[in-house]
């Protein structure tokens, strides 16, 4: 079969288009790459809140998908807005936070875009100077070896599927963006669906569907500072962590959640700790 997946331009796009790609010839298909830019990808002047979050690097490719246009689409997980359809969702990689450049704590100017990690910089490392960035991991590691930051934070799963392990100078203990480190696989008709079947992570897709419910009920995006981690041993039941932060670092809240057995639905446990936090005062945080 035929496919043309839809990418973004970036760097970390196609190498992650490219991943999935070379397991889709592996099958069998005929795979052509087509790059579609986002709003996200034209607009670098300004952050992602000030631009709104939703949808920001994923609408284009959506649009492509209804048009018909692409057959597949590829997207980070964590930028894929938690009302939009998944049919497929590959094994995760690191989901952590890693520091490009010096130790955090011993202060000095940080970059991130992520108001998540903007907020939990502030509340564990105050002698830092948060500064908002914008660009690709490339652009971003680039910045800090000119010396314009003393460090960057990046997810891992990015830095290592473009092979820059060795820019890592520390992993971070953070409550991640829901999703961090797995794929989405977006597709247009039933054909492409069947092809990207067999790249399915059936507990991946559990563990992230419990996060992204988590990031539903709070009615929350990329613009607001919220975590989301599930985790537990094969066979156990399934465990939440959520973090709601104020952007400023001053207040952060974090709970954790087990289902009630290995059964349970993983989107009921998201919506249970959403709710919970939401009753403690995590909504003054968010609004």
């Amino acid at each position: 079969m035929r496919l043309v997946l839809g990418t973004r331009g970036s760097a970390l796009a196609r190498a992650q288009s490219e991943m999935i790609a070379a397991r889709l010839t592996a099958a069998g298909h005929a795979v052509e790459l087509r790059v579609i830019v986002t709003r996200g990808d034209r607009e670098l002047d300004r952050t992602v809140p000030e631009l709104g979050g939703k949808g920001l690097f994923t609408a284009e490719l959506e649009e492509a998908l209804a048009e018909g246009s692409i057959h597949l689409a590829v997207h980070s997980l964590k930028d894929l807005p938690t009302d939009a359809a998944v049919d497929a969702v590959t094994e995760r990689e690191d989901w952590r936070d890693a520091v490009v450049g010096r130790s955090l704590e011993s202060g000095g100017r940080v970059g991130t875009a992520s108001l998540r990690r903007q907020s939990q910089i502030r509340a564990l490392f105050p002698q830092c100077e948060v500064v908002p960035v914008r660009g690709n991991i490339v652009t971003r590691v680039a910045k800090v070896r000119a010396g314009e930051f003393d460090a960057v934070v990046l997810a891992a799963a990015g830095l290592h599927r473009l092979d820059r392990h060795a820019d890592i100078d520390a992993y971070l203990d953070f409550v991640p963006a829901p999703g961090q480190g797995a794929l989405a696989i977006q597709a247009a008709n039933d054909d492409a669906r069947i092809a990207v079947r067999t790249l399915h992570h059936q507990e991946t897709a559990r563990r992230v569907a419990a996060e992204r419910a988590f990031l539903r009920e709070l009615e929350g995006g990329c613009s607001v500072p919220v975590g989301a981690l599930a985790y537990g041993a094969a066979g156990a039941p399934l465990a939440l962590r959520g973090l709601v932060g104020a952007p400023d670092g001053s207040c952060i809240m974090e709970d954790d959640i087990v289902a009630d057995g290995v059964d349970a639905d993983p989107e009921e446990l998201g919506v249970a700790l959403a709710r919970r936090l939401l009753a403690a005062g995590a909504r003054e945080l968010l609004s």
